[in-house]
Formats: C-alpha cells, sequence, structure tokens
C-alpha cells in the first residue's frame, strides 16, 4: 500500500456528485431558455423590427442573462467542491488497489484542475489510471466513456469562452444574435458534460465499491 492510502467507501460522495452535477445541468438547461428569448430579442433588432414593447424585452432577457449567469456560476462551485472531494478520496482508493499504476502524485488530483496548460489533460490521465487501478484485473474496463467526458467537457470549455467572448463584444442586433447561438451551443454541451460526468462518478464508484467486496484490501494504516 502506498504510504497514507486508505480504503475509505466513496459513495457517500459519489451521491452528492452526481446531485450538484445535475443541478448544474438544470441550471444550464435554464439557460438555453434564457439564450432562447435573447436570441428571439436580437433577431428583432437585426431585422429591424422595433415594436413598442422591444425595449422591455431587451430589459427583460438582460436580467434573466444575469440571473442565468449567477445561478450557474454558484452551481458550478458547489459541484466543483463536491467532484474534487469525491476525486480524491478514489483517487486515495486507487492505490490500495493499485500503488504502483500512477503517473501523477496524488496531490496532483486536485492540482492538476487549476494549473493552467496542463488541465487540459491532467486530470483525464489521473482518471484514466484510478480507473484503471479500481477495475477488475480479468476484465479491464474501456476507456471510451471517460474519454468521450473529457472531449465534452474541452469543448465546452472552449465553446464557453468563445460565447462569453461573442457576448461581450456585441454591438448590434446581428452580433448578439450570431453571440446568443453560441450561447446556445455553449450551455447545451455543458448539459451533456455534466450527463457524462455524472456518469463517470457512478460507475467508478461502482467499480470501487465490486473491487473493495470481491477480494482482500491491505489494512488501513
Amino acid at each position: 500500500m502506498a504510504p497514507g492510502a486508505w480504503l475509505r467507501p466513496p459513495g457517500v460522495l459519489a451521491r452528492a456528485a452526481a446531485v450538484v452535477l445535475g443541478l448544474v445541468a438544470a441550471t444550464d438547461l435554464f439557460a438555453v431558455w434564457v439564450d432562447l428569448t435573447v436570441y428571439d430579442v436580437a433577431d428583432d433588432l437585426a431585422s429591424g423590427t422595433y415594436g413598442a414593447g422591444l425595449s422591455g424585452r431587451a430589459d427583460h432577457a438582460d436580467r434573466l442573462n444575469a440571473a442565468a449567469g449567477v445561478v450557474q456560476t454558484v452551481a458550478l462551485l458547489v459541484s466543483v467542491i463536491v467532484f474534487l472531494c469525491w476525486f480524491h478520496r478514489v483517487r486515495v482508493n486507487a492505490e490500495v488497489f493499485d500503488p504502483f499504476g500512477h503517473s501523477k502524485k496524488r496531490g496532483w488530483a486536485i492540482g492538476a484542475w487549476f494549473t493552467p496548460v496542463v488541465n487540459l489533460w491532467f486530470p483525464r490521465r489521473i482518471t484514466l489510471d484510478i480507473w484503471d487501478a479500481s477495475a477488475p484485473v480479468d476484465r479491464p474496463r474501456s476507456h471510451r466513456l471517460v474519454n468521450a467526458w473529457w472531449a465534452v467537457w474541452i469543448v465546452s470549455l472552449l465553446a464557453d469562452r468563445a460565447a462569453f467572448t461573442a457576448y461581450r463584444r456585441a454591438d448590434s442586433g446581428r452580433e448578439l444574435r450570431d453571440a446568443a447561438q453560441q450561447m446556445v451551443f455553449a450551455d447545451a454541451v455543458e448539459i451533456v458534460a455534466a450527463v457524462l460526468a455524472v456518469l463517470v462518478v457512478l460507475r467508478l464508484t461502482r467499480m470501487q465499491d465490486e473491487k473493495a467486496l470481491g477480494g482482500p484490501v491491505p489494512a488501513a494504516v
């Protein structure tokens, strides 16, 4: 066993992580509706339709957009905290299952997410190491789910950055409409990423539970 590594059930943290990731998906779904509301207003502006109620609709869309940004940020912050607690737990458990199967030290389970540039691939590598250590020795599990989650997550990061930049720089109805389209795409992709993250959490937790129950593990230190 690696020094300081001991087996602890990840189930409670996994369920909490699944709930908060579901909350992220729900706030993103709300954001998609808001994005479409912004799009409708921007489309009227771009087409030159200036009705009496357009100004009020525009103000309402701005307020909705601000509210969506707040709830998305709060949900994301909560999900980050809970997910990382779960991630660190399964990383330590994985050392119990396989002390020598990890390409990154334990501290990277947290630090990799916040380190620029390497956060684009270190977390995936750590996840794959945990995945392999938690899988049955005689039945290795495919990496397809992890790879799909990570690919969609990277796309969501890039799409969100592009949408935010486009919205901030929009000076006309046409530009605002284009930005709203990008926002719809970014939020929709983030929903998919959150759902895939839930599947990764649940699958990996089940693998660790099954491995812990399937055979002896080193005693705690």
